[in-house]
C-alpha cells in the first residue's frame, strides 16, 4: 500500500476507463458492450454491476427481471440489446437465466494464472474458511507500514483498512468481502494491468503470499 503502485494503478485505471469507453460505442457484440461499459467506470465497474443484480432475491430472472435489473445499473442498452444476452443466457429456453452464470461472464477475460493469484489471495485472507473476509483477518495479512497516512498519524490501521475495504462493498456496507465481490473487483483491476507477472506481484506483495 506505498505511494507509487497507487499513482500507476491509477494512470492504468484511468486509460483503461477512456479505452473502454471508445471501444463501447464501436462494438456490435451486446455483452462486450455491456463489459466495456462496465470498465469504463473503472476498476469497480464490474464489481458495481454484479452488487445490482445481487439484490434480486433469486438467482434465476425473467427477461421483465433482467430488463430492470439493466436499466437499475445504468447503463444504456437497447430493447433488442438486452434480449440478445438474455437469450444467450437462457440456454435451455425455459425463460429464466442464471445471475452466477452472468455475472461470472461479464468480467473481463483473465488468464488461468490471475484466476489462481485471486483465489490464492482470498483463500489466505478467509481465515475461518466461512466463504467471507472480515477485517479482522485481513489485520496482520495486509501491511499498512508504508501507507502514508499510516506513517504521518493520520490515520490507524483499522482506519486504511476499513477504507481499503470499501473497495469491494460498493453501496453495501456490511463489513464482509465475499469470493464474488473479491473476484469481480479484481477482475477490474486486471483489465487494467498488461502482465500477469505485474498482476501477480502486485497481490502477492499486498496479501504477502
Amino acid at each position: 500500500m506505498s505511494t507509487s503502485p497507487q499513482s500507476q494503478s491509477s494512470r492504468a485505471n484511468q486509460e483503461m476507463m477512456n479505452q473502454a469507453r471508445r471501444k463501447a460505442e464501436f462494438t456490435s457484440d451486446p455483452l462486450e458492450k455491456l463489459r466495456l461499459l462496465c470498465l469504463s467506470k473503472g476498476s469497480e465497474g464490474v464489481l458495481e454491476f454484479g452488487r445490482v443484480f445481487r439484490r434480486k432475491e433469486s438467482d434465476d430472472l425473467s427477461l421483465e427481471e433482467f430488463t430492470e435489473a439493466i436499466r437499475d445499473t445504468g447503463h444504456q442498452l437497447t430493447k433488442d440489446q438486452i434480449e440478445a444476452i438474455f437469450q444467450a443466457f437462457d440456454t435451455e429456453g425455459s425463460g429464466n437465466m442464471s445471475t452466477t452464470e452472468f455475472i461470472a461472464a461479464m468480467r473481463p477475460n483473465m488468464s488461468d494464472t490471475r484466476k489462481k493469484s485471486i483465489n490464492e489471495a482470498f483463500d489466505k485472507c478467509d481465515k475461518a474458511k466461512a466463504g467471507v473476509i472480515t477485517l479482522e483477518e485481513l489485520r496482520g495479512i495486509c501491511s499498512v507500514r508504508a501507507h502514508p497516512k499510516y506513517r504521518s498519524g493520520e490515520m490507524t490501521e483499522d482506519e486504511i483498512l476499513q477504507k481499503f475495504m470499501t473497495n469491494f462493498e460498493k453501496g453495501s456496507i456490511d463489513g464482509k468481502i465475499t469470493r464474488e465481490e473479491f473476484f469481480n473487483y479484481y477482475a477490474g483491476v486486471s483489465a487494467s494491468i498488461d502482465t500477469d507477472a505485474y498482476f501477480d506481484l502486485m497481490l502477492r506483495q499486498a496479501y504477502r503470499l
